[in-house]
């Protein structure tokens, strides 16, 4: 088994039109304006992203912020923030996360701000967080969980190269107490990217 301490991970990744870096003590101010902008959308899918249900404060941002980057170097949760290298506007995040370091597998999760949504920008991160999950993590599989009703995230899934293995009915409860289908993606490494 890998010991994931021993990993010298970086903390950065590079693609044309976007720079990806683990968040820092700081990046709070930054990030609120995008969280904000988006819950409409990120509440539609709360038994994905169960902490966007609770307020959404200077302070609730910059501690998610820090205990991020406590996460990342605990190899706990490994999470990115997006940014527009033209300009470095923040437009989200995205991270590997339940990474089961004795297989090893990990599961891809992201958002984007509303605003910037449909321009390939999470299209563009997932295909490099693949990427970096197995050079840097030597993962054999790449999960992507996704509501039934998310067809967003689907498209994406799809474009990304991952396959539909199955869907879970009756998965998971949502907040409003009603049952969601969850949707079971996976990508491995002899699939390349489109």
């Amino acid at each position: 088994m890998i010991d994931p301490l021993l990993l010298d991970l970086p903390g950065s990744i590079t693609t044309e039109r976007l720079s990806l870096r683990t968040p820092q003590a700081g990046d709070g101010p930054r990030l609120l304006p995008a969280l904000l902008e988006s819950l409409p959308q990120l509440r539609r899918f709360l038994a994905s992203l169960p902490w966007v249900a609770a307020e959404q404060t200077p302070e609730s941002s910059e501690r998610w912020c820090r205990n991020a980057q406590a996460n990342f170097l605990a190899r706990k949760d490994l999470p990115f923030l997006i940014f527009e290298r033209q300009g470095g506007e923040l437009l989200g995040a995205c991270g590997l996360h339940r990474t089961e370091w004795e297989t090893p597998k990990t599961e891809v999760g992201y958002w984007i701000r509303s605003s910037r949504a449909g321009q390939g920008f999470v299209t563009e991160a997932v295909t490099a967080l693949c990427g970096y999950a197995f050079a840097q993590l030597r993962a054999v599989r790449v999960e992507l969980i996704v509501d039934e009703d998310n067809l967003a995230s689907r498209r994406v899934a799809d474009r990304c190269g991952f396959q539909l293995e199955g869907t879970l009915r009756s998965d998971r409860r949502a907040p409003d107490g009603t049952l969601r289908n969850t949707c079971v993606y996976a990508r491995l490494p002899a699939v390349p990217a489109p």
